[in-house]
């Protein structure tokens, strides 16, 4: 038989059961080593199936085997058979040659079989760690130091709605926005050059990111460090929380927020006011309480029913919004009470101009369900710093000034001061 060309260091496998088996396949795979030929006087052992079919010369004779390996100088003989013979076989036909055989050979056997259980092992974990990578929830994005994206699994995409193909070796400034992207320069930089960080390993960090059609969102960020082979990479875990964020501001909007009207509630309007006094003593200005109850919204109620009353108050407030300015705030406190803060109103006779609108919007006639209904408002007044310096008070004396304006005659307004002359 002509010698052949090959590549790597030739190797003669003696035995091919499951020691010669498993030697046989894992040299297969090694680039370094041929395996020319096997033999095994059992041409059905499950080395010779796996050496006929990938073309490897099979033996059932062992001193045949033996006298084509002798073409290969540098041929290494393993011997898996047991059989003493075969060294003296060996010798006769290589002289000297050393073969592996005997405990040696039972060794190197125990060897390559936890090699193959340890890489199967490994395949299996790799498999399993692929598949959770791929069915994760969350979306998770490789990158190396120079932030190079190398991994980006199928939640990644749905998160950013890019395709893998469509970043894989790009950096991941891409699903930043400009001001993150600079952010995220100096930081980095700073992490390399001094190992210090304020991201990585933090849970649930968030921040912003753009989405392929340029849109930002609101995005959870658990970033960490990982070294594999000699080479830093930062593994993100990232998650779209805009659904989330939606919720928690409806939630918020909610807390402060009447249910019907929309208006601030009393809580944020009593937040608003207890800020404006401080602006207004540093400001050296003027600020007016109003305090607005509804007259005869309590007919509507009884004779129209509460589906009524509450269309009524929706207009009241739309009605109430159109009057006041941006630094201005309205607020319904309950029932069909409504307040006011009007900062910085110059003179005293503006706040009368304001709720001189205020009256003049409300006499105007509402249509509830094709049905034309007439109500007013009374309305009291308290000024900042005259009336008082302190905003429960402020609010308490506005109260006041209302009633005077209901026993005055409804649909009309009174300051506080009035009170005193009364």
């Amino acid at each position: 038989m002509a010698k052949r060309k090959i590549h790597g260091y030739p190797v003669l496998i003696l035995g091919a059961g499951r020691g010669g088996y498993a030697l046989l396949e894992m040299f297969m795979e090694d680039e370094l080593v041929q395996v020319v030929a096997i033999a095994d006087p059992n041409a059905d052992a499950s080395g010779m199936k796996l050496a006929e079919s990938h073309g490897i010369p099979a033996y059932t004779d062992v001193r045949e085997a033996l006298k084509m390996c002798k073409e290969y100088s540098d041929c290494i003989v393993y011997n898996l058979t047991h059989a003493d013979d075969v060294v003296a076989d060996v010798e006769d036909i290589f002289g000297n040659k050393k073969v592996t055989s005997g405990p040696e050979a039972k060794l190197f056997w125990q060897i390559v079989t936890n090699l193959k259980r340890i890489k199967g092992e490994l395949e299996n974990s790799q498999n399993q760690l692929n598949a959770i990578i791929h069915h994760a929830m969350d979306g998770i994005i490789t990158i190396t130091e120079s932030g190079e994206i190398q991994g980006f699994n199928p939640a990644a995409e749905e998160v950013f709605g890019y395709k893998q193909q469509e970043v894989l070796g790009k950096n991941v400034r891409m699903l930043m926005p400009e001001i993150t992207q600079r952010e995220y320069d100096t930081y980095i930089n700073r992490y390399l050059y001094s190992g210090e960080g304020e991201i990585l390993g933090v849970r649930g960090r968030e921040v912003v990111a753009v989405r392929k059609n340029g849109k930002q969102f609101p995005m959870e960020l658990s970033a960490s460090e990982m070294m594999l082979k000699g080479q830093r990479y930062f593994v993100g875990i990232v998650r779209d929380v805009t659904e989330r964020k939606q919720v928690e501001q409806k939630i918020t909007h909610l807390a402060h927020h009447d249910y019907l009207t929309g208006l601030p509630n009393r809580a944020l309007f009593l937040d608003h006011l207890e800020r404006a006094i401080p602006l207004a003593r540093r400001g050296y200005y003027k600020v007016a309480i109003l305090f607005l109850d509804l007259d005869g919204f309590k007919r509507v109620n009884d004779t129209m029913g509460h589906d009524a009353g509450d269309l009524l108050l929706k207009e009241v407030s739309a009605r109430l919004k159109s009057i006041i300015r941006n630094s201005d705030t309205v607020a319904r406190i309950g029932g069909d009470e409504f307040t006011f803060v009007l900062n910085n109103i110059g003179e005293n006779e503006n706040a009368s101009v304001v709720a001189q609108k205020i009256i003049n919007a409300l006499s105007a006639p509402v249509d509830l369900k094709g049905r034309q209904c007439h109500i007013g408002g009374s309305i009291g007044i308290s000024i900042y710093p005259d009336d008082s310096k302190n905003f429960d008070t402020l609010l308490s004396q506005a109260d006041e000034a209302m009633y005077l304006a209901k026993q005055s005659g409804k649909n009309t307004f009174k300051f506080y001061r009035e009170l005193g002359e009364a």
